[in-house]
């Protein structure tokens, strides 16, 4: 088991034309976070960021937006998206 720590912090992240409520937000980040660091503890890190390198701009890629407009769903989404950009490309991952 490895027992190193990654900090990731996200300065900001735009969702151009997605109708969100006030409300929803927090819900997004929630879901976002939780995912993003369940597929960082399960498939790892890009070697490059290992040692602490940074990047300035991840291309996110597309989201499909459900017709229910379910916030925990989006989060998901959003968080494979971005785990696309910095996360491990070994072939014995198991990205999703």
């Amino acid at each position: 088991m490895n027992d190193s720590n990654i900090t990731l912090h996200i300065e900001r992240l735009i969702l151009d034309g997605v109708p969100l409520s006030y409300s929803q937000r927090p819900l997004v980040q929630a879901a976002v976070e939780a995912e993003l660091a369940r597929l960082l503890a399960s498939n790892g890190l890009l070697a490059e960021l290992r040692s602490g390198g940074t990047l300035r701009h991840v291309p996110g890629g597309n989201i499909q937006l459900s017709s229910d407009g379910n916030p925990h769903a989006l989060g998901q989404q959003i968080a494979h998206a971005v785990y696309s950009g910095i996360g491990s490309k070994q072939s014995g991952g198991k990205q999703q």
